[in-house]
């Protein structure tokens, strides 16, 4: 039996639904990687577009956004090409109507659209980090906790006798989500904001598992530079200094990871706390820029 020309047949709904499926993986893999985001879009982005690092996908990753439907397409090409040619000129040539044929091109147009519109809004509306758009900071003046913990340096550290300005942040490295992305945030706003130089701390609050030994090695996964620390220490040392920061956590015994708020916050280089940021890290550029 002969197919009615102008009629979608099964050619091109396999067509429809390739483009609707890229859609909603460049929605994932573009969707703006945030302290807000959902970790399980984190772990998805990472392990599916090695967003990890960059936060953007890695060869890999475009590889997989760009490869694989041009696969799909020529792998249904070959396999049914004539009848997508005459379904889709049928298609196409009814576009003066208003048949079935213009409904279900126009339909398959919005799906993709629809599908790629909240990655490319959200892309375009996230609040820079250098920006000032997002809440501001709260502002206090406490001092830092004198508690001495080392960095990936084998050095000593106290926040309490730091001699110049800082940014002071909570993480760990077993995180390979949420915390990643926080420690990433805060360098770029510093980049931002022209303060390369002024040096990061990033406290952990994983002590159970960052260990001295491992410090090194965390500090290069994290890319931090030359002037940043990452501190850790006994349990003891370290959770009486979240506790004196006010970091809220709480560890999960099964698997030793650690739900904690997300906390940034800024050392006059006297030894105190003058500005903290919990979770919207919107004005911390601005910020930045503005303390000497």
């Amino acid at each position: 039996m002969t197919t009615r020309t102008g009629r979608p047949g099964a050619a091109s709904f396999a067509l429809a639904a390739i483009l609707v499926i890229t859609a909603a993986w460049w929605t994932l893999a573009l969707w703006p990687a945030g302290v807000a985001t959902p970790d399980w879009v984190l772990r998805t982005q990472d392990a599916c577009f090695g967003s990890a690092r960059t936060g953007r996908p890695d060869a890999g990753g475009w590889i997989l956004l760009v490869g694989e439907p041009l696969g799909m397409i020529g792998t249904l090409y070959a396999i049914a090409g004539s009848s997508l040619r005459r379904e889709l000129g049928g298609l196409f040539g009814r576009l003066g109507g208003t048949p079935s044929g213009q409904r279900a091109v126009l339909a398959t147009g919005g799906l993709v659209l629809l599908g790629l519109a909240p990655a490319i809004v959200a892309r375009a509306t996230a609040a820079p980090v250098a920006g000032g758009a997002g809440r501001a900071p709260t502002e206090v003046q406490r001092p830092a906790p004198s508690t001495r913990l080392v960095d990936q340096y084998g050095n000593a550290v106290s926040l309490r006798i730091l001699y110049r300005p800082a940014i002071l942040t909570v993480a760990f490295a077993h995180c390979e989500t949420v915390c990643p992305t926080i420690v990433r945030e805060v360098q770029r706003a510093r980049e931002r904001a022209g303060r390369t130089t002024m040096p990061l701390f990033i406290v952990t609050v994983d002590p159970w598992r960052d260990t001295a030994e491992r410090l090194p090695t965390i500090a290069r996964e994290w890319q931090l530079g030359p002037d940043d620390h990452v501190l850790t220490g006994d349990v003891g040392a370290v959770e009486r200094t979240l506790d004196a920061l006010a970091v809220g956590r709480a560890r999960d015994p099964d698997t030793g990871n650690v739900a904690h708020a997300t906390v940034v916050m800024l050392l006059d280089g006297h030894g105190r706390i003058t500005s903290r940021f919990d979770g919207d890290l919107g004005q911390l550029a601005t910020r930045l820029a503005t303390t000497r």
